[in-house]
């Protein structure tokens, strides 16, 4: 496409056309992220995919990896999963927010964040982070969004699990 409007209308008609189709892909690609719920693969401290794996999980904690920096374009995307996803399973009474694939947060995404914490609190559920990149933290802090957090960051997803499974884990076929 970008050839034909480069030889049509010219080198800066075809760059801008480029340009543009990059951008709008890119953001598509990106307002819809991976979003899996995950599950710890029996006898090691690694999580996977409840879908593709066979892992234990606990029925009072949904814990969740998206696999993408947050900003304006996913952060509604994130709200509505979570919220869906508890509203279908109540004996959930906590959830934790993977965000080893987290490399960014821009500001739509820490008022989202802040927007779940607080509904999942209206639910008597509490939000929990585990695996947080540094960069990611500084922003975290710098924001009044770690003050309101109703639960815990985790330095790990496995820290997490130990913590908050406190019913017997169940097993989820692959």
């Amino acid at each position: 496409m970008t050839i034909l409007l480069t030889l049509l209308g010219g080198v800066e008609l075809g760059v801008s056309a480029g340009v543009g189709v990059s951008i709008g892909l890119h953001l598509y690609r990106t307002s819809r992220p991976h979003v899996a719920e995950v599950g710890l693969v029996p006898g090691t401290q690694h999580f996977r995919n409840i879908k593709r794996h066979k892992v234990l999980t606990a029925p009072t904690l949904l814990t969740i990896r998206i696999d993408e920096s947050l900003y304006f374009a996913n952060a509604r995307f994130l709200e509505d999963y979570l919220y869906d996803r508890v509203a279908a399973d109540r004996p959930i009474r906590d959830v934790v927010l993977m965000c080893s694939a987290i490399n960014e947060i821009d500001l739509s995404a820490l008022e989202s964040l802040e927007a779940i914490n607080l509904r999942l609190k209206e639910m008597g559920v509490r939000l929990h982070l585990s695996e947080v990149k540094g960069p990611v933290m500084d922003r975290l802090e710098r924001s009044r969004f770690l003050h309101a957090l109703t639960g815990k960051v985790f330095l790990s997803q496995h820290d997490a699990w130990m913590a908050l499974a406190s019913a017997a884990p169940s097993s989820q076929p692959a």
